[in-house]
């Protein structure tokens, strides 16, 4: 019975290593518990498997929702609440808004806009961010907050970027303030 109980001391003690002292002295559990999904995450740690089992290249629809599951993840082990994912605000069947990712850190709400390329792409994901979408992703954070009743909370645009290549875990960049 005493070496279970120095088993499970060696290993809260190699588990609470994990999470850098600054981080754990101010958020406490919660960061602990944040490091340790981040790094068992298969969101964030597994190689990304560009062909399906035929063989054939994913398509562009299958890379935008993988790189969303990447992105959720992520924001989940930096301590985010995630509250919605794909969020549309349709009216008389026209879409009138959209916001990829509805998450909160602390006080201040973010909407997400999740941009997934190819690390060998050429053009940066955040360029593919135009002034259309922006005000889309604008008229869908502006129905969310409606829905509220109060537009009195901090908030910010976000674009999570997420690189993609055969074999290797995603990589992952976030810009805040985006636009």
């Amino acid at each position: 019975m005493k070496s279970t109980g120095s088993f499970r001391n060696s290993a809260l003690r190699s588990t609470k290593d994990m999470a850098p002292r600054h981080i754990l002295k101010r958020f406490g559990f919660t960061a602990l518990v944040a490091t340790i999904v981040a790094r068992l995450s298969p969101w964030l740690n597994s190689p990304c498997r560009l062909t399906g089992p035929d063989g054939r290249p994913r398509d562009r629809e299958w890379l935008g929702r993988y790189g969303e599951h990447v992105a959720a993840a992520w924001l989940r082990a930096h301590q985010c609440g995630i509250l919605s994912r794909n969020f549309r605000n349709e009216r008389r069947g026209r879409r009138t808004g959209e916001v990829d990712i509805i998450a909160r850190e602390q006080r201040l709400l973010l909407f997400v806009e999740v941009k997934t390329r190819h690390e060998s792409s050429k053009i940066r994901p955040l360029a593919a961010v135009t002034k259309a979408k922006q005000r889309l992703i604008e008229r869908g954070a502006n129905d969310w907050l409606r829905r509220l009743g109060t537009r009195d909370l901090p908030w910010r645009f976000d674009v999570i970027e997420v690189y993609v290549a055969e074999g290797k875990p995603p990589r992952v960049n976030r810009v805040r303030d985006a636009f």
